[in-house]
């Protein structure tokens, strides 16, 4: 539904929009921050293991900085607390894409993508988080994920070259083989419903036609400069505006794959990967369950 509001309303109104919002979320934690209602990394570090994340977790994190409210050093904070909770044997991951439009819109402009220097434009922490030292970004052009932790090789290196970014190779797929956690910390899947897409490559001819007709050939510069080319595929608008993807969080709770939680001030969820995957698959199957029809088809 957002996505089809998004495509009807004129850009003017989308911008005159989001500055609104914009001003009144910056109003609101500055009245945080006058009142001493900050948190920090060790508020942030009881929160993550309250909703059940631990040492050696493999997490992959969807984030908005402003709903988890006033926190100190911003970004950073987030990162710290979320490092500190997994430890050194935790993989951290973070869905790093350059592009937070339609991927047809994207695509069509885009000649190259530079895997060390486009920007996220999926949020203040995912951006922060690209730029660490020591996590290494996917190099797929449309849904690129940066990661830290020992595994990181294993979830992005096979990213590069695959068709569509959630074939069994990508990082979104591999939280789910290695039974790791998805936190949509302050957002919901209709802001990030990524995981969702990995029920769509894994089912031999999926039902609705979500991939546009034409397949795009994207040149990927890499980390130490070598440029290759690759084939994607992109979403085809004329399904995406038709997504209800929070029309699953009820079945998601009801299958004890997600619960609705808290971190700061922010509601989040938290999932098993692996039993969304499957919770989808079995949906899909006996019912026609997807994020178009979460009622079944």
């Amino acid at each position: 539904m957002r996505d089809f509001l998004r495509k009807i309303t004129p850009q003017f109104l989308l911008t005159w929009y989001r500055k609104g919002k914009k001003n009144q979320q910056n109003k609101e934690l500055q009245a945080s921050k006058e009142k001493g209602d900050i948190l920090s990394v060790k508020d942030l570090v009881r929160d993550l293991q309250a909703i059940g994340i631990e040492n050696g977790d493999t997490l992959l994190v969807h984030s908005s900085l402003s709903k988890i409210g006033y926190v100190e050093e911003g970004p950073k904070t987030v990162v710290d607390a979320l490092l500190t909770v997994l430890g050194e044997k935790g993989n951290l991951l973070m869905p790093t894409s350059p592009n937070a439009s339609m991927q047809l819109d994207y695509i069509k402009d885009l000649e190259v993508f530079d895997v060390e220097n486009d920007k996220s434009k999926l949020g203040a922490i995912s951006e922060y988080f690209r730029q660490l030292p020591d996590a290494f970004r996917s190099a797929h052009p449309t849904e690129p994920v940066s990661c830290v932790g020992p595994d990181t090789e294993f979830f992005t290196s096979e990213h590069f070259g695959c068709l569509t970014p959630y074939t069994s190779k990508s990082p979104f797929y591999r939280v789910s083989e290695r039974k790791g956690k998805i936190l949509y910390l302050g957002v919901t899947l209709d802001n990030a419903g990524t995981n969702l897409h990995t029920l769509e490559d894994a089912v031999e001819n999926f039902k609705y036609p979500v991939y546009h007709s034409d397949i795009f050939e994207i040149e990927v510069k890499f980390r130490n400069g070598e440029i290759r080319k690759m084939k994607t595929k992109v979403h085809n608008p004329e399904q995406s505006v038709k997504r209800k993807c929070d029309g699953l969080i009820p079945l998601f709770v009801e299958k004890g794959v997600m619960k609705d939680v808290k971190v700061g001030k922010a509601r989040a969820l938290i999932v098993d990967a692996q039993k969304m995957l499957d919770c989808m698959l079995e949906e899909y199957e006996q019912r026609g369950v997807t994020m178009y029809t979460p009622n079944g088809a």
